[in-house]
């Protein structure tokens, strides 16, 4: 079999697996498991495949025209270079990896054959995207996705929590879509041709005619799929899907495809350095903002999630200064622990009974209770913070490394101002990580208190899944030799000078949380234990500490009363109020209630766009139904009234006609008298 063939076959097994889950889901619950898992596990085996038989060669390009439509045309087309096939390997290792986990994590879930459906027909649009060289047949994928990632943030559709959450989701990347669509269709009609090969091409013969308004409004596309401020506010808000759910989105599918497009697409951008710097300044903002927001968070997975949003500003960053390579390898690396991390953390929801890390730092044992998750995390954290020898420092290290090149005159492609945002920016983001990659392991993992619920042991479809996924957090980073071919050939190897500022701010991060946390733990174990309504006022007595206990108790209730916990099979016992150690209080000071909101990004938005439109639509709305509908219905009234004085005319009395008429004929008699008067006088 041709490796096209393989490469055809990698999209459509998920996407058959979804269309036989979907029609045979209700009827036939015994095959639901095995076609959610089968058909992604095959994708994964031959996108393996397929990765072995380019070998980081040239770029395999094959095309059949899809439909004549008489100017630009569209493709059937497959572009598969080095970058291609280990995207789509990660795609299908952790989607797979999902599917079985999932098949225990919603085991009683009503809605999982639906579910597992959507997670297939999910994998199989960002296949398409992967492996497409057409962009409008990418734009198929591109569009699927948002649509699955609608009805999977919405799965638990009941609570207000999922509804508002996934039509967030939806409408905010909606809104990037937009000037998207416009940018593709510009940058087609520039080049003649929807498939990457001519576009990139064109570029190279600098054929793009509008170079810097076609990568703009790209690049608004991809800062609304991948999360990029200012359209990243969807995806803390993503959480209120089923973890799975999660791992999927932020490691290898729908956030992955706006930084995976513009590596596709570097040429068009680096077409114009005003781009450039603009991407720049979003990387910036974006891993700065969001690993402040990550400090002050409670939710464990608000906390992953603006993880996420910090981790695709670097591949972002990356993409400014030019080097797809360091972009592409931060992706791969961030995929494998980023889907670690939320699994991980699916499995501590399941056992502690709660997403509030304030709660499970009042918990004893909770690290024995699930030994699988806390190792397994605990090098996922690892490989997050950018600690040597995982996977995160290398990948970390070629996105300063490429930096550091541009923003010392290295680099011809982009300008040193970008070089220079981005590598002030990587570096406090390096200490900021590892702060709240900390923050996050002391809180889960050293809690004191009450003695966690111990349910014995986690399946093995959940904790399989995690050693599975350790393997590459581990290993990944080792590998980037061995696969320069696959990386265009790219040495990724750190550098002495980047590695010591990069690993020294992520070792003052560690150090610095750790103390803070010591501190606030010393000082509540010495604290007098306050009853009754003297709690809340002991808790303000340590400002460094923690918040209130109302306040530390409700974002406790809140996170435990999630339909995530609810589905939690076991019986948990309540959340055990009072103050938690939290060093990322004393981290941020003043600035940790604007970061625990997001920085009040929402309410922003709220007032310049939210209200305005309603506003419009009231108005819109009032003149609809008092000035439009006045005038129809007073179109019908006046009918109705001259009817009536018709209708009283006709009484069918032949007498009241006859004197009618004569009264009429004496009228005119009268009237013509008169004007042949006046006539006459004049």
């Amino acid at each position: 079999m041709s490796t096209t063939t393989l490469a055809v076959l990698v999209p459509l097994l998920p996407f058959l697996g979804a269309v036989a889950g979907l029609l045979l889901g209700r009827a036939e619950p015994g095959f639901v498991r095995p076609l959610a898992v089968l058909p992604t596990l095959a994708a994964a085996v031959l996108a393996i495949l397929v990765a072995v038989r380019q070998g980081g060669d040239g770029a395999i390009d094959t095309a059949t025209e899809l439909t004549p439509t008489g100017s630009v045309p569209i493709e059937l087309s497959l572009h598969i270079d080095g970058f291609a096939v280990l995207v789509a390997v990660l795609v299908g290792v952790v989607a797979t990896c999902v599917q079985l986990y999932s098949t225990a994590y919603l085991r009683d879930d009503p809605r999982y054959p639906s579910y597992a459906a959507l997670v297939s027909l999910f994998t199989s649009a960002m296949l398409l995207v992967v492996y497409s060289g057409d962009l409008m047949v990418l734009l198929v994928g591109w569009e699927v996705m948002g649509i699955c990632s609608y009805f999977l943030v919405g799965h638990y559709w009941e609570t207000e929590a999922a509804r508002s959450a996934s039509l967030k989701a939806f409408l905010v990347t909606k809104l990037g879509d937009v000037p998207f669509l416009i940018g593709l269709f510009a940058l087609a009609t520039d080049a003649g041709s929807f498939r990457i090969t001519k576009i990139l091409d064109t570029v190279a013969a600098g054929g793009l005619h509008h170079p810097t308004l076609i990568a703009l409004l790209l690049l608004a596309g991809v800062a609304g799929k991948s999360a990029q401020f200012p359209l990243h506010t969807w995806l803390p808000d993503a959480m209120a899907g089923p973890t799975p759910v999660s791992a999927l989105i932020h490691a290898a599918t729908m956030v992955a495809a706006g930084v995976y497009f513009i590596a596709r697409l570097l040429p068009v951008f680096a077409a114009s350095r005003a781009a450039l710097v603009v991407m720049a300044v979003m990387a910036a903002v974006t891993m700065i903002g969001s690993a402040l927001a990550a400090l002050a968070q409670d939710d464990i997975k608000r906390v992953l999630a603006y993880s996420t949003v910090g981790q695709l500003g670097y591949m972002t960053g990356a993409l400014a200064v030019g080097d797809r390579g360091a972009a592409v390898f931060h992706l791969l690396s961030h995929g494998a622990f980023k889907a670690l991390l939320f699994l991980g953390a699916g499995v501590i929801i399941h056992a502690a009974g709660t997403n509030s890390l304030a709660a499970m730092s009042r918990m004893d044992g909770l690290t024995r209770r699930v030994p699988d998750a806390f190792w397994t995390m605990t090098l996922a954290l690892l490989a997050l913070a950018a600690i040597p020898p995982f996977a995160g420092f290398f990948s970390k290290e070629a996105v300063l490394v490429a930096a550091e090149q541009t923003a010392l005159g290295h680099s011809d492609s982009a300008p040193s101002s970008a070089g220079w945002l981005v590598l002030v920016a990587g570096v406090l983001t390096a200490l900021l990580t590892a702060a709240y990659a900390t923050r996050l392991w002391l809180m889960a993992f050293r809690g004191r208190g009450a003695a966690a619920p111990d349910h014995g042991k986690e399946p093995v479809a959940m904790t399989g899944v995690l050693w599975l996924l350790a393997v590459p957090t581990l290993g990944f980073g080792l590998a980037a030799g061995p696969l320069g071919d696959w990386f265009d050939g790219q040495q990724l190897t750190p550098t002495v000078t980047t590695s010591v500022i990069g690993t020294g701010a992520a070792l003052i991060g560690v150090l610095l949380t750790y103390g803070l946390w010591q501190r606030a733990t010393a000082r509540l174990a010495t604290a007098p234990a306050p009853v009754g309504p003297a709690a809340a006022a002991a808790a303000t007595d340590t400002p460094a500490v923690t918040a209130t206990v109302s306040a530390a108790t409700a974002a406790a209730e809140s996170a435990a009363e999630t339909p995530e916990v609810a589905e939690v099979t076991h019986e948990h016992p309540a959340v055990p109020a009072g103050p938690a150690p939290d060093p990322g209080r004393a981290l941020l000071g003043p600035l940790h209630r604007h970061a625990a909101d997001g920085f009040h990004l929402d309410a922003v938005y709220d007032r310049l766009f939210v209200r305005p439109v309603r506003g419009a639509a009231s108005l819109v709305r009032f003149l609809d139904r008092e000035v439009v509908d006045t005038y129809v219905r007073g179109a019908g009234t006046g009918t109705r009234l001259l009817g009536g004085l018709v209708r009283r005319a006709q009484t069918g009395n032949v007498q009241t006609y006859l004197s009618a008429l004569l009264a009429g004929a004496v009228v005119l008699a009268i009237a013509t008298a008169v004007l042949a008067n006046v006539n006459a006088g004049s």
